[in-house]
């Protein structure tokens, strides 16, 4: 299976790459006033806005920094409805696609109930790799507040 290998702060994780829409530069973003933790902003993504959650904020509590190979990587989320809607994550390092057989990948013996998103591991030369479950990463009321559905007035 192909993965997305990114990083948080020294240690890497990897995405499947084939839930990858798109990887795109770290583009300036449009602030949302009072977003919960992790959420950037907004970005222009082919005429829409779409949200951006920065994962180092999101998990390290610190942001991700402004180097050539942060990016922008463009996954679809599931709204309350199943509904899939495009968001961006914000990783640093993620410019390398790897190859591993899913049977490579082990359960780490810990579980984290409060970040369901966190996989088995792959041990390799330089340590470990997480894989990220990306469809768990947001809580239901951080999911929701970025993918209301608005309420349009009639005039």
């Amino acid at each position: 299976m192909m993965f997305l290998l990114f990083q948080l702060g020294r240690d890497r994780y990897v995405i499947q790459a084939s839930h990858v829409l798109e990887v795109l530069p770290l583009v300036e973003l449009s602030k949302i006033p009072a977003a919960p933790r992790g959420v950037a902003g907004l970005f222009n993504y082919r005429g829409q806005p779409v949200p951006a959650v920065d994962l180092s904020q999101l998990t390290l509590g610190q942001p991700a920094r402004d180097c050539l190979s942060t990016r922008i990587i463009v996954i679809n989320y599931p709204d309350e409805h199943c509904h899939p809607r495009p968001l961006g994550l914000i990783a640093e390092h993620a410019t390398e696609l790897i190859r591993r057989p899913v049977e490579d990948f082990a359960q780490p013996g810990l579980v984290l109930g409060d970040v369901p998103y966190l996989g088995p591991v792959l041990m390799d030369g330089q340590g470990v790799i997480q894989w990220v479950h990306e469809q768990r990463l947001l809580p239901d009321r951080v999911r929701d507040l970025l993918f209301c559905e608005t309420v349009e007035s009639s005039s």
